[in-house]
């Protein structure tokens, strides 16, 4: 083997061991106290990115359960990116996956993504595009804010904590609102069903107007009188409007 090929090895034996230090051997000719030091070095600085990330499943797993997690993560999982913002998106896929599956907290990766989900839309860098703020919500094409994200969860991720862990998810899903205000500042608001639907049918939509998305919804839910219901949403459409949620595009043509 050459030099090239020597030092390529080396350096491949000491990233395994520095992942996973209790079951992967060190390179021959570095003492164990500097190996220990770069061990030691990487864990420290991965545990506190995700502590950051994470506060909340931090506490309520525990310092022991904590480590252990953040161990078989470094240990596992091959992350697809190197930086260090998107370390929290390595975990939520790792949680996502067999490897980091924890059967005694079914509810974890749901409530990763709930966590790292507020820093997300705090980094997020989209903007918004053309469209005509004086619109008619009914006419146009309404457009949800790429600062706005409609969440659905099958656990209670916003009450899960040290003090309340379920078992069993509840029969009805978590529906949240996510939405970054002019200040840079997240807010959480809670959504009915039925306003999770308008919000995610907008998200998805980019030909039919207010009016004919209003309609769906109506015959979906059984509504007789269409225009009633579509009265009704008109106003609920303005304000989330006027809070940003939604902007319109040009009018609607067929």
């Amino acid at each position: 083997m050459n030099d090239a090929g020597a030092l390529q090895l080396q350096l491949e034996t000491i990233a395994r061991y520095v992942r996973s230090p209790g079951t992967q051997p060190g390179p021959p000719g570095i003492e164990p106290r500097r190996l220990k030091i770069y061990g030691d070095l990487l864990f420290n600085n991965i545990e506190g990115l995700l502590a950051g990330n994470f506060p909340v499943i931090r506490e309520t797993l525990g310092a022991t359960d904590w480590h252990a997690l953040v161990e078989k993560f470094l240990a596992t999982h091959r992350s697809q990116t190197p930086l260090f913002t998107r370390i929290g998106l390595e975990l939520i896929d790792f949680l996502g996956s067999t490897a980091g599956d924890d059967p005694q907290r079914p509810w974890l990766a749901e409530l990763a993504h709930y966590e790292w989900a507020e820093l997300g839309l705090q980094l997020s860098d989209a903007a918004q595009p053309a469209h005509d703020p004086q619109g008619d919500l009914l006419a146009g094409v309404p457009m949800l804010s790429p600062l706005a994200w409609p969440l659905a969860y099958r656990w209670p991720v916003s009450r899960i904590g040290p003090n309340f862990q379920p078992d069993t998810a509840p029969p009805e899903a978590t529906l949240i609102l996510l939405q970054r205000n002019q200040d840079g500042a997240v807010q959480f608001a809670a959504l009915s069903p039925l306003l999770f639907k308008l919000l995610e049918r907008i998200g998805a939509n980019t030909t039919l107007s207010g009016r004919e998305l209003l309609t769906q919804l109506a015959q979906e839910a059984g509504q007789d009188d269409a225009e009633g219901f579509i009265d009704a949403a008109r106003t609920l459409l303005l304000q989330l409007h006027e809070q940003g949620v939604l902007a319109i595009t040009r009018a609607y043509t067929r």
